[in-house]
């Protein structure tokens, strides 16, 4: 069977060390439900045409250019061949310019995913570039023409090889101070923190990405079993934010606590994990706070 085919090949270098290597694909859409878009009155499929916007007529593939837009409806016009010549210039080769701590590494910069793997004649410098990385617990950034863009690349040592990943330009990442500028400023404390906090201690675990499905999918690809069948889904019923005056009620219902004074029901899985994280369910308990008035405060 044939292996993966590289996206790109070329060479990966450090200080005065260089090795061949290349870059595979490490995600990929092309297993999701597609669809096509249909005529709903014959049912074929719906053809994609391009017109000119004010005469309405089809402009062949031969006659679309790439225009930029200067003003409002006004447009320098670029040929194929000029934004050709525009690109950066590749030497194939990925420098690393630095290395930083894996500490620092800000996940919202993260674009695509690419394994990075070594030439058999380059194995040598590759592992030791691997191995060193591993044991400073670093990551590399490098920057090199990928696809006819500069890109800036995130290395890490991943398995028996490499993960490069392309990061996002800083303007293409939009700051969060407006997504969270109405956030208000208060402070949970007391019986709910302490639920919180004894809620979140019985479901720690680690990450299996395998124990992710992926329910639209799966939601999608019954639907049409069911269409092809002629049976209707059951209607789902949307879920209701836990409104402040029952946050409290509903915190003690995770916990396992279904009145004042009930003991926190614990799983066997959960029943040796120590009584630090009964601790909190305990003092929730015996808090004299009610669910009508939880404590609150402006921080």
């Amino acid at each position: 069977m044939a292996g993966p085919r590289a996206s790109w090949k070329g060479y990966i270098k450090f200080g005065e060390v260089s090795c061949p290597v290349a870059l595979y694909t490490a995600a990929s859409s092309s297993e999701r439900i597609a669809f096509n878009t249909l005529n709903r009155k014959t049912g074929n499929r719906v053809k994609r045409e391009f017109v000119d916007g004010e005469t309405g007529d089809p402009v062949e593939r031969e006659d679309q250019v790439k225009g930029y837009e200067v003003e409002n409806g006004q447009y320098i016009v670029l040929e194929p061949e000029e934004v050709a010549a525009a690109v950066p210039e590749s030497d194939k080769t990925l420098r690393i310019e630095a290395f930083i701590p894996c500490s620092q590494i800000d996940t919202t910069y993260f674009d695509k995913p690419y394994y990075l793997a070594p030439d058999k004649m380059g194995e040598d410098a590759f592992i030791l570039l691997r191995d060193g990385m591993k044991q400073e617990h670093v990551a590399g950034i490098a920057r090199t023409v990928l696809f006819r863009r500069m890109r800036t690349v995130l290395i890490r040592p991943h398995g028996k090889g490499l993960i490069a990943s392309t990061l996002n330009f800083d303007y293409e990442v939009r700051s969060s101070e407006k997504a969270f500028e109405d956030m208000p400023d208060l402070k949970i404390e007391g019986e709910m923190l302490e639920l919180a906090e004894h809620i979140i201690g019985t479901k720690k675990g680690s990450f299996d990405a395998s124990a992710f499905d992926d329910r639209y999918e799966a939601a999608v690809a019954e639907l049409v079993k069911a269409k092809i069948e002629g049976r209707a889904l059951p209607k789902k019923k949307a879920p209701v934010a836990s409104k402040p005056r029952d946050l409290l009620q509903a915190l003690r219902e995770s916990a396992g606590i279904a009145a004042e004074g009930a003991k926190p029901k614990r799983t066997a899985a959960n029943a040796n994990r120590g009584a630090g994280r009964s601790k909190a369910a305990k003092r929730a308990v015996k808090s004299k706070q009610t669910a009508a008035t939880p404590a609150r405060r402006a921080g």
